[in-house]
């Protein structure tokens, strides 16, 4: 039975609620760098381009470092999506509760790590050696609020996996108010650089978190948090690995080839990055924007799979990859028009301001090929392939960009063609899911039509 804020993703018309879905989703993200946009502009504002690219030079590692557990998040997304579609809700509150004690767990242990090496990783990086000491800071504090981060992303996964986005974005829409009031408290009033900023954002991170456990609490249908089941069940605890371990370890290798992006970047001086890291907040907006089609695939598949419904799950996926692309086209034409502006605003220099603009024109002129990919991986996901999207995107983005920084952008050190590596690596991991599509629908018509027979032959038996 579905609740009020639940969505049934296995009747109705596919784009349309794919749309209603997506549409929360999307604001959310768009918000969150809103607010992530609001902390660089305070500081390049009032500090000067030095803590911004401080903070800007630790993006890719904390994609890196965090991505790899977040991950879990997808997996109870995914069972999560299955129970819903089986319509099994005792089920899917076990994994509730086993999914928050988890997100603590690796949390703290994620804290731990981080505090302790943030340095040595930064260094591995090549960060230069006048944002070094800035970074190390905004890393250390960020890495403190690492639990809160992620059982706010457990639970926006659980509340999405039902089909629930409002509430996620109501909650991320009152944290965001407050950290970008708490970042002018800090840099203006306190005096504060980047630790005032990494202060404002974990602290409006425990507002979206405990609201949203808040949620889970007083929920009463699939995603509701029942405190006698949080502990770990071991047959979910597996099959959560299983679906999830990939998806992180794909986006911990993703984000690993970015940050040896990042270090060619670090290479070309201290006005590279900083104009890197504004123009990452520009294209960051094209790059959410697409991942809330993306991240709606994942959960329209999940639930179709659950309920077996092939026929469904064929059509989700073009709609999907249809609307993305107009996404992608549509937001990276607004960015490329509204960035001139933006960057000369946020800069301190015309030199900044300008090689921001080179990678933001690079990037978003292309980007919607970026989005096709993450629908084509996400739903894979959802059919319960996550170790082939891993090893897919192993080969067709980590693997290709090492290579290609190793070799040509070691032979030719251009900025132009460091940022080429974007599409052309989007391009070959399209072509190697699309190859690979082929084999897994027919392998999952199979599955679903020896389960439908199966059914039958247990309603009549002979």
């Amino acid at each position: 039975m579905f609740k009020k804020r639940e969505m049934n993703m296995c009747e109705g018309a596919i784009l349309k609620k794919l749309i209603v879905y997506a549409l929360p989703l999307m604001a959310t993200n768009v918000l969150q760098l809103l607010f992530n946009a609001a902390d660089v502009a305070v500081l390049g504002i009032f500090k000067g381009d030095a803590p911004v690219g401080a903070v800007g030079s630790t993006g890719a590692l904390i994609n890196l470092i965090v991505g790899l557990f977040v991950g879990l998040s997808v997996g109870a997304n995914v069972l999560i999506a299955r129970c819903v579609g089986e319509n099994n809700e005792k089920r899917a509150r076990r994994i509730v509760g086993m999914s928050m004690l988890i997100s603590v767990v690796i949390g703290v242990l994620l804290s731990i790590v981080g505090i302790v090496f943030a340095r040595t990783f930064l260094s591995w990086m090549q960060c230069p050696e006048n944002r070094i000491d800035l970074a190390t800071k905004y890393l250390q504090i960020y890495f403190i609020g690492a639990p809160i981060m992620l059982l706010y992303n457990f639970c926006a996964s659980i509340l999405r996996a039902v089909g629930d986005t409002l509430r996620p974005l109501i909650f991320l829409l009152i944290s965001g108010i407050a950290n970008v009031g708490l970042n002018v408290l800090f840099v203006t009033v306190f005096n504060k650089d980047v630790e005032g900023v990494a202060i404002a954002t974990i602290t409006s991170q425990a507002v979206s978190a405990v609201l949203s456990v808040i949620t889970l609490l007083k929920g009463k249908g699939f995603a509701k948090l029942e405190l006698r089941r949080i502990k770990i069940y071991p047959k979910e605890l597996l099959m959560m690995i299983k679906i999830g371990l990939p998806s992180g370890i794909q986006g911990c290798l993703f984000s690993l080839s970015n940050v040896l992006i990042q270090s060619s970047i670090n290479a070309f001086g201290g006005l590279v990055v900083d104009g890197n890291a504004i123009a990452m907040q520009l294209d960051g907006f094209i790059f959410t924007s697409m991942n809330a089609i993306s991240l709606s695939s994942l959960a329209f598949v999940s639930q179709n799979l659950g309920a077996n419904n092939y026929e469904r799950i064929k059509k989700t996926l073009w709609r999907a990859i249809g609307l993305v692309v107009v996404v992608g086209v549509v937001v990276s034409a607004i960015i490329m028009a509204i960035s001139p502006a933006i960057c000369s605003f946020i800069a301190d220099s015309e030199d900044v301001a300008n090689y921001a603009l080179i990678r933001v024109y690079m990037i978003a002129s292309t980007y919607f090929l970026c989005g096709i990919m993450d629908v084509l991986s996400n739903s894979l996901r959802g059919l319960g392939r996550s170790a082939l999207a891993m090893s897919l995107t192993l080969i067709g983005t980590c693997l290709l960009r090492v290579v290609y920084v190793w070799t040509v952008i070691r032979s030719f050190k251009n900025l132009y063609l460091l940022y080429a590596i974007y599409p052309i690596s989007y391009v070959i991991s399209i072509v190697m899911f699309v190859i690979a599509y082929v084999p897994v629908m027919r392998s999952i018509k199979r599955q679903i039509a020896n389960k439908k027979e199966i059914l039958q032959m247990q309603e009549n038996p002979a």
